[in-house]
């Protein structure tokens, strides 16, 4: 009568480990096949939640490559019986006692069963045929009896890690903006305590982490950017504060008759700050009065005003912008213009669209030589950013070289009400 027996060789004591791989071998398989390979892989991803390390699962490859074709199936046998010293040769030449060693850990792990001999040898019975009868080795059938559960346990392990990938580089991003929006909003110390509430997640980002870590320090940098947003909106207003009164001192109260006909064209309301209507009242003439005034002027005059035109052009300082939140707050620019490096690129930029969005060269010549070439390409940039809600670009972006020319213009609010709506969306 065969008999399979239960227990292990030698002094080698009867362990629960022991007792469970050989249940799960005589179990039945949930699984008719597997591949062996791709079984393997997957047990390598969930290896932590079985309880075996990277050597045990090198010591369980050998004894896989011995098994024939690929597939682990309920039809085939799946003991394998190599010598301790051809399964050495196929574990890279690994010790025989660091060997014996693993071997323990498998069967421990439940993925490996024994089928030791009565001498403790690994052999084979075959009949006449040729035909395996009974092999004593070590048996995998474990491996495919767990095949959905090593399955499912490495696709929540790979969720959770794709997950612990998008939480940590969330955060980073979240941390960047934090400390270099604090570094332009705090030039003069009044938001001295952002960065030590930065410090303690700079020094977090070098540990594992789980995945409530990174979601109560995102909490953290969202508290932080929204203070640095208080502090953006208030250095916005000091930097524009003469905005008001110059256009209290501009402000007439005679009603231009053509000024219907001016909001008409503009398409926008006179509510926003940075959109005023009332000074695009004289569009029209002032259009006509310049295309009269080059047939007036002499050869002379007009070289000397383009020359002068030209100066005050490049005697124009930057904006008090960086480009990186420029480019953040107007999105709409990235597909016409993808590698934009540095203020001349910007301003290239804008020139190549100017003429797409309907604005005249005079137009652009004039915001260039009002506000600067790049205040004028960061302006053209918010008007594309909405440019679906403007219905006269030319007539808007004149209406801002004109507040420019009174020294009533600054892009930064443009800037950050654009950015602030991109936030909130987000």
């Amino acid at each position: 009568m065969h008999h399979i027996s239960l227990t292990p060789f030698g002094r080698q004591p009867v362990t629960a480990g022991i007792l469970a791989s050989q249940r799960l071998a005589e179990a039945r398989s949930p699984l008719p096949e597997i591949d062996k390979w791709a079984l393997f892989a997957d047990l390598r991803t969930a290896r932590a939640r079985f309880g075996v390390s990277d050597r045990d699962l090198a010591v369980l490859y050998a004894l896989l490559s011995f098994l024939p074709g690929r597939l682990l199936t309920d039809a085939a046998p799946l003991v394998v019986f190599p010598s301790n010293a051809t399964l050495s040769d196929r574990a890279h030449g690994m010790a025989e006692s660091t060997l014996r060693r693993h071997l323990a850990a498998l069967v421990d792990a439940g993925l490996v069963a024994r089928r030791d001999s009565a001498n403790g040898k690994r052999y084979a019975h075959r009949n006449r045929a040729g035909e395996l009868v009974t092999a004593y080795g070590f048996d995998l059938r474990p491996l495919l009896v767990r095949a959905a559960e090593i399955a499912e346990t490495a696709a929540v392990l790979e969720a959770e890690a794709e997950a612990m990938a998008r939480a940590r580089t969330a955060l980073v991003l979240k941390l960047r903006d934090a400390t270099k929006l604090a570094a332009y909003a705090d030039p003069e110390g009044r938001a001295a305590g952002i960065e030590p509430r930065l410090m303690p997640i700079r020094r977090a980002l070098r540990r594992r982490l789980t995945l409530a870590d990174l979601a109560e320090m995102a909490r953290t940098l969202d508290l932080v950017l929204g203070d640095i947003r208080r502090v953006l909106v208030l250095r916005a207003a000091e930097m524009d504060g003469t905005v008001g009164r110059i256009e209290r001192h501009h402000t007439e109260s005679k009603t231009d008759s053509s000024d219907l006909e001016t909001r008409e064209a503009c398409g926008e309301t006179c509510d926003r700050a940075e959109e005023p209507c009332r000074d695009m009242g004289s569009e029209s003439r002032d259009e006509e009065d310049n295309r009269r005034l080059p047939d007036l002027m002499e050869p002379e005059e007009e070289g000397e005003k383009r020359a002068a035109t030209e100066r005050s052009h490049h005697q124009r300082p930057a904006p008090p912008l960086p480009l990186g939140l420029v480019l953040k707050a107007c999105p709409d620019l990235e597909p016409y213009a993808p590698e934009i490096r540095n203020w001349r690129d910007l301003t290239a930029a804008a020139s190549r669209l100017r003429g797409m969005m309907g604005i005249t060269p005079s137009a652009w010549e004039e915001a260039k030589a009002e506000m600067g070439a790049e205040a004028a390409a960061v302006a053209l940039a918010a008007i594309l950013q909405r440019f679906a809600s403007i219905r006269n670009p030319g007539g808007y972006l004149r209406a801002l070289t004109r507040r420019a020319s009174e020294g009533a213009f600054s892009p930064t609010p443009m800037i950050m009400a654009l950015l602030a709506e991109t936030r909130e969306a987000a």
